[in-house]
């Protein structure tokens, strides 16, 4: 029987990795399997060797302060995985966690297969990071197109797969008229804590100033499981009777159809808006610790993928400073008043969107590359 251990780091690493098995298992191979992992891979019948929870340390200065757990963490894993013994070691995402067992594996057990999903931005910074990584990952599998030269040029193998939130999938179809009336922004505030602390008292303060001004629109926040308590709270305290909350899935993707625009956190989930054709402007607050520590080390002028493909501000960004209730006021009234600017933005994004997608899925692409080492 082969076996793979799945290795992630947080929630939607989680999330990606049973998505590329849910396909791998179509292939009828007996496989065994072990991980760690969270709800997805359990919820498919992957048993975690630990809480997730117990390595999801996000920021820099969270890493920082957490290190010695860290440590102990990895040599735990390691161990497991020494005594699981599988064919192939499948890393997802958290590469200050995922690709440090990797190496310490490789070195201990040089006939495991690594295969690393979701590359490290190399692109963004430490473009050095190749050299070592070709040390230890038999392969890599890639979100972007224009990732590719960084891995070639150290003839680290490599696979295009696509972003998984391209993908073309079937979603519950919900009709939700009754629910959303009204002009529908959406805003997107993060699912962090630190991220929410950071943008929802300047978002709140965005909706009293549009609604000063009597205009005809609702506000929807996208929670997730772990934000909406939070979410729900200051809504509620606030009482805004144009503020609404919604946290399922399927909702979620209704509500982006039948909105007019979108307030979004700068990261993965400004794709999908993206994909869905809305349009939208991007926002990103954080501590100035974190802040200063990225500005040294990051080589990109964008926060937002659309922008960093095309080098150029196709989607607004208003980050740190700019990252206020006034500019937000003043940029998405400007933008909805101008809907040239807007068929610009979204004819840009179409095509760009079309560029960034693979022929079938990332996780058919991703499972692909898994059989090839077990056949």
């Amino acid at each position: 029987m082969k076996k793979i251990f799945i290795l992630t780091g947080e929630p939607s690493g989680d999330k990606l990795a049973a998505e590329v098995i849910k396909e791998l298992k179509k292939s009828k191979i007996n496989i065994e399997y072990l991980s760690v992992g969270g709800q997805h891979l359990n919820s498919i019948g992957i048993k975690s060797i630990y809480d997730q929870k117990d390595i999801t340390y996000i920021a820099f200065t969270d890493i920082l302060l957490n290190i010695f757990k860290i440590k102990r963490k990895i040599n735990e894993t390691v161990k497991k995985i020494i005594d699981f013994n599988p064919d192939i070691l499948f890393s997802v995402d958290s590469p200050d966690f995922t690709l440090r067992v990797s190496k310490i594996i490789k070195l201990k057990k040089p006939d495991i297969k690594t295969i690393h999903f979701i590359a490290p931005k190399v692109w963004a910074w430490r473009e050095g990071r190749v050299k070592k990584m070709k040390n230890f990952l038999d392969h890599i599998l890639l979100l972007f197109k224009f990732e590719k030269k960084y891995f070639d040029k150290e003839n680290l193998k490599n696979t295009f797969v696509g972003h998984p939130i391209l993908d073309n999938t079937n979603q519950e179809k919900i009709e939700i008229n009754e629910l959303l009336k009204g002009k529908i922004i959406s805003i997107f505030p993060g699912s962090r804590l630190s991220e929410l602390k950071s943008h929802v008292p300047i978002l709140i303060e965005f909706i009293k100033k549009m609604n000063e001004k009597k205009n005809n629109y609702n506000y929807i926040f996208h929670a997730t499981e772990s934000s909406k308590e939070y979410l729900s709270q200051i809504i509620k305290k606030n009482n805004l009777e144009n503020v609404d909350l919604i946290s399922n899935e399927n909702i979620k993707i209704a509500t982006i159809k039948k909105s007019i625009f979108a307030i979004v956190k700068s990261g993965t989930v400004s794709l999908e808006v993206c994909k869905y054709g809305l349009p939208s402007i991007i926002i990103y607050k954080m501590n100035y610790l974190n802040f200063f520590i990225a500005k040294l080390f990051l080589k990109i002028k964008y926060a937002n993928m659309i922008n960093i493909v095309n080098n150029k501000e196709i989607i607004p960004e208003l980050l740190q400073k700019e990252c206020s209730s006034d500019e937000i006021y003043k940029t998405v009234n400007y933008l909805l008043k101008k809907p040239e600017l807007i068929d610009e933005q979204l004819q840009q994004v179409k095509k760009t969107i079309k560029e960034l997608r693979s022929n079938t899925s990332s996780s058919y692409e991703a499972s692909n590359v898994l059989l090839s080492y077990l056949r």
